[in-house]
């Protein structure tokens, strides 16, 4: 074995493996000149010894040689990762059809027959290392993007649990009302969010939103929106704080055109739709408005189902259309349910929706469970119908449920 060099330090190390010397020195002579560093193998285990140790950036290779043929070799390198990317030409006089897939579907880049031309071993050789050095860039670039999507996903894992954090406390114990909710983003995370405010002692409030879009942007807005609600956005206090009450609690027609000012489509380049209501635990008076949401419904004891429709258009528009408000009287043992769209248009794999007939169907069938099952019960049905088919948005449930006594 013998290595003759030109320019080391840039020089492609290119591997020969013949069992012909002359063979070899031929080659030597024309890579030589090409500026190439040559290293020299006479048989097929020297050029497994030799690949695996120097590691060239191409191996031109005869088929019959002593000991392992170039078959055997290319084998052998293909299975060894260290190996398995340097691309091989094989070199022989054999010219059978046959003989030319056999080398291809070995690994083998290429195939010249003997005697070769020098021009066309060089264009040959240009054009493999071409590729492998595209190919060293194509593996670099990807595996940085892989080290990058592992941070965006612990970014997202983070952020994720921050948005879960805005969600409803599943601990709470509330005079008269039980509630219940599932989230299900279609990514990590998503534009969907509800809440419950403490309003006073008597009255609490509830927001359920879908902001447009998907993914990071629309989860920002979305947290965005509800540390606006948290905000003391719900009171109004009065000019004189002798008055008792000292403060009024803000319609939710008014929340929704503060948001609605708030919140321009041109602030974020996004709009997002809400139902907003106001309930009375003591009484069981509600007062609501939508902003383009579906409506919320009110599932009687006796498995009527009312829409509470009352509202105007999307968030974003800047009072373009006033905000209507809306009363209902909740019974004890009535349920009030709040959703965004991605439950009424999930889809199946054949692309059918879920649908407003099929959701209001089964909260009907559904009215007598506890509203803890009754949400989970309506994401089974939703999932169970389109067999677990990979939401498209993202869904979100929150359940009321109006008892006579407290906890």
């Amino acid at each position: 074995m013998t290595s003759q060099k030109s320019n080391p330090k840039t020089a492609k190390k290119i591997l020969i493996a013949d069992d012909h010397i002359v063979n070899r020195r031929i080659l030597v002579s024309i890579l030589k000149k090409e500026g190439y560093e040559i290293l020299e193998a006479a048989d097929g285990d020297e050029a497994i010894e030799l690949a695996l140790r120097e590691l060239p950036d191409l191996i031109l290779l005869d088929i019959v040689m002593p000991e392992k043929d170039g078959y055997e070799v290319c084998s052998e390198l293909q299975r060894e990762g260290r190996s398995a990317n340097i691309p091989i030409i094989f070199l022989s006089a054999k010219t059978e059809i046959e003989d030319k897939i056999k080398g291809l579907e070995l690994g083998g880049a290429d195939y010249v027959t003997k005697p070769f031309d020098k021009g066309e071993i060089i264009a040959r050789i240009r054009a493999q290392l071409k590729i492998r050095d595209l190919t060293k860039k194509l593996m670099l670039a990807n595996q940085e993007l892989v080290e990058k999507q592992g941070l965006i996903d612990e970014d997202l894992k983070a952020a994720a649990e921050i948005q879960k954090s805005l969600l409803p406390i599943s601990s709470l114990n509330i005079d008269k009302i039980d509630v219940a909710w599932r989230f299900m983003p279609c990514q990590r995370i998503g534009g969907d969010i509800f809440n419950m405010l403490r309003l006073d002692e008597s009255h609490w409030g509830f927001y359920i939103l879908d902001v447009s879009g998907h993914g990071v942007p629309s989860a920002l807005v979305a947290v965005s929106v509800s540390q606006m609600m948290h905000l003391p956005i719900g009171f109004l206090l009065k000019k004189s704080i002798r008055s008792s009450p000292y403060y009024e609690i803000t319609p939710p027609a008014q929340v929704l055109k503060m948001l609605d000012q708030e919140y321009p489509i041109e602030r974020f380049n996004k709009y997002f739709t809400m139902s907003y209501l106001i309930l009375n635990t003591k009484e069981g008076g509600i007062r609501y408005s939508n902003a383009g949401h579906p409506p919320p419904v009110l599932v009687r004891e006796t498995g009527t189902l009312e829409l509470l429709e009352e509202g105007g258009t999307i968030i974003g528009m800047e009072g373009v259309v006033p905000f209507d408000e809306g009363k209902k009287q909740l019974r004890f043992r009535d349920k009030l349910i709040m959703y965004t769209d991605g439950i009424v248009e999930y889809q199946d794999r054949n692309g059918t929706f879920y649908g407003e007939n099929r959701f209001y169907g089964e909260l009907q069938r559904l009215k007598d469970k506890p509203v803890s099952e009754l949400v989970d019960a309506i994401i089974d049905s939703m999932m169970d119908f389109g067999d677990n088919n990979e939401p498209h948005d993202d869904i979100s449930l929150l359940g009321i449920d109006f008892r006579e006594s407290g906890p």
